[in-house]
């Protein structure tokens, strides 16, 4: 799908940020098209100022973070330090935080984190590294963070300081209330925090409640900081970060106040910023088609008026002029955005019929959270469809479902087997049994539960697909490689992820392909699975010897859903998954949805009894169910169309149509 590019995003040269002050935002601001062009410019910054400091005889002193977003910049590090010859023998790093209390050998450890991601890869001395401890005796904590800070000084202080930034809008673990004369401490998580990191501890009960960190006002003295963030689920408290004034309800803003301060966002994180969400806000803007519709909605929905009940005198009372003056007429302008609108709602007879369909679901429920109603209509459309489970989501099943299903082989055991083999399946399971009750919390399961976990969630997702009207001969289980770690931290895409997906292309040619492309699933893992569709797509596409188009439109700037005879490339849906839904101005497609339509996607869902009433890994920032959430979802999309206007359905599932994935 492509995008505008914006004058502060980056393909090449770093550009300047806006001044402080320009558009709504107190702070230097970056946004990027793609994290990993993000994670290079970072790591290039860092480079300059190893290799500048290397040139004088000094030492370049680095603050670190753990956590998803900066791993790209280590990677990025370890490649330049491997190909590039960058020399880190001169490097002092600092660690911004540790839980507490923290084995540095747990699985969850920041120390460890920090081995296995850089330090192992470079040739930092051991005694450069610097990381609060997390497993010293609580009577020492307070002389030990005194130590921290003592060190930081004798270094010379901090040259550059990476930084992420927490839901709480907290840096390092500054959770709200942290003031600005703040150094490194004990602290307590908010609630929040602790929600965020439940996954990487197998559930919230496990994360510690308390954490050593960097102090606001330590933090501040660093030379030059960047703070990185992906993903839409940070774009509200970026925003708040960036726009709003200081407050000790989020740590975040305090760097306003820092003379050398850039944040690097991607697109998804930059998001809520009042420069990409209502750009007509703040600076002049190119009224384009795309522009003018966005526009003309919000302005729907900011005064309460359908499209065609809009008048000249909304435009101007809300900073439209510029819109108003580059068009003849508002009320043709309506008119075009509207027909626009409604030529997107797309009912079944509309749909694929009789075609060759794969669906690509990362875990093996987001096909009927995500895309169930899509799915029964092209089941009535008599498409051929294959739904390619691309992950076992084993991780995301509780101990307690394995002990449930054990207790099922063991009691139908005699139905199936002898006497001795029957025995051999209740030693087998006691063995299973004694391994969970003696497990520490947040460990790697063994082979055997891991498989049990798979083979749940494959017999949910078949159990699924069979309410819509398909059946266990539609469901590809491709256990991709990248996934199976037994941890919540998955190794990288490599080429025999690709391969696999590649192998299924092949093998059977689609007119059409589904993707979740969303890309604030907070685990990551549609955000993989979307990178290996990627590349096999555009290694399939080869084949057919078209220039590459993206997303492909007539001349209302609708795309068409159906193959045309001069280009076979398999059209991409890409749908999204249980945190977002498409906005209406970006969708390409709405399917409208009875309620009974959504009553038999709810009753699929309902299917993955250990994703039910209460999910491993729900995401930290929805108390809602996923069946709540894909109903809420599905509803409020109608509701905003009838809104807008357009015909008032039950429930609509939104959808992008391109031809490239990019």
């Amino acid at each position: 799908m492509s995008t505008s590019r914006d004058p502060s995003t980056t393909k090449g040269p770093l550009p300047l940020p806006p001044s402080p002050g320009e558009y709504l935002e107190r702070v230097p601001v970056l946004i990027f098209d793609d994290s990993a062009d993000m994670a290079r410019q970072a790591a290039r910054r860092i480079q300059n100022l190893i290799e500048a400091k290397t040139a004088v005889g000094d030492q370049a002193v680095l603050g670190l973070p753990t956590g998803s977003t900066p791993i790209g910049v280590y990677h990025e590090l370890i490649r330049m330090h491997r190909e590039e010859g960058l020399d880190f023998s001169h490097v002092v790093t600092f660690n911004l935080d540790e839980y507490y209390p923290m084995k540095p050998d747990s699985l969850q450890s920041y120390r460890r984190f920090m081995q296995e991601n850089l330090f192992d890869h470079v040739n930092i001395p051991a005694g450069n590294i610097h990381i609060p401890s997390g497993n010293i005796p609580y009577d020492e904590v307070e002389g030990h963070c005194a130590e921290y800070e003592r060190r930081i000084r004798k270094a010379g202080g901090i040259d550059l300081l990476l930084l992420g930034i927490g839901r709480s809008g907290h840096i390092g673990f500054n959770e709200p209330g942290s003031e600005i004369e703040d150094r490194t401490r004990l602290i307590v998580l908010d609630e929040i925090t602790r929600k965020d990191a439940a996954s990487d501890f197998f559930e919230e009960k496990y994360v510690p409640r308390e954490a050593i960190t960097m102090g606001v006002g330590t933090i501040l003295e660093a030379r030059e900081i960047i703070l990185m963030a992906t993903g839409e689920h940070k774009a509200p408290i970026i925003r708040r970060a960036v726009e709003e004034d200081l407050s000790t309800d989020v740590s975040a803003t305090y760097l306003q106040m820092h003379p050398n301060t850039t944040f690097y966002l991607d697109r998804a994180a930059a998001g809520e910023l009042t420069r990409i969400k209502t750009p007509w806000l703040v600076k002049s803007v190119d009224w384009d088609r795309q522009m003018s519709k966005k526009a003309v909605i919000w302005l729907s929905e900011k005064v309460g008026k359908s499209i065609l009940s809009l008048e000249a005198s909304d435009f101007h009372r809300n900073h439209l002029h510029g819109l108003v003056h580059s068009h003849m007429n508002v009320d043709d302008l309506c008119r075009v955005v509207f027909e626009d609108l409604r030529l997107r709602i797309r009912y079944a007879k509309d749909l694929p019929s009789r075609k060759k369909v794969v669906v690509f679901s990362p875990h093996p429920d987001d096909d009927v959270i995500s895309m169930g109603g899509m799915l029964h209509k092209l089941v009535e459309n008599d498409n051929d469809i294959t739904v390619a489970y691309m992950t076992n989501g084993s991780v995301a099943v509780f101990d307690g479902d394995v002990r449930r299903h054990l207790r099922f082989v063991q009691l139908s055991a005699d139905l199936f087997l002898d006497r001795d083999t029957s025995n051999d399946v209740n030693e087998r399971a006691e063995s299973i049994y004694e391994f969970m009750r003696s497990k520490e919390p947040g460990s790697v399961d063994i082979e055997d539960v891991q498989l049990l976990k798979s083979y749940i969630r494959y017999t949910e997702a078949i159990a699924a697909i069979e309410v819509i009207g398909l059946g266990s001969t539609n469901a590809r289980f491709l256990d991709m490689p990248f996934y199976k770690t037994g941890r919540v931290k998955k190794d990288p895409i490599d080429e025999e992820d690709v391969a696999i997906i590649l192998q299924l292309l092949e093998e059977i040619e689609p007119d059409h392909i589904f993707v979740a492309g969303d890309l604030s699933d907070p685990h990551g893992t549609h955000r993989m699975c979307y990178s290996a569709i990627q590349k096999a797509v555009a290694n399939y596409n080869v084949r057919f010897n078209v220039s590459s188009d993206g997303a492909r439109t007539n001349g209302s700037g609708v795309p068409p859903i159906a193959n045309s005879e001069d280009d076979r490339r398999p059209l991409v849906w890409l749908y999204r998954g249980a945190w977002q839904e498409w906005e209406i101005d970006v969708a390409d497609v709405f399917v409208p949805l009875s309620k009974a339509d959504l009553d038999t996607k709810i009753e699929a869902i309902f299917k993955h009894e250990s994703q039910k009433d209460r999910a491993l890994f729900p995401g930290a920032y929805d108390e809602r169910e996923f069946w709540q959430r894909a109903r809420d979802r599905n509803r409020n999309t109608a509701k905003e169309l009838d809104s807008l206007g357009l015909p008032e359905f039950y429930a609509a599932e939104a959808y992008v149509v391109c031809r490239e994935l990019e």
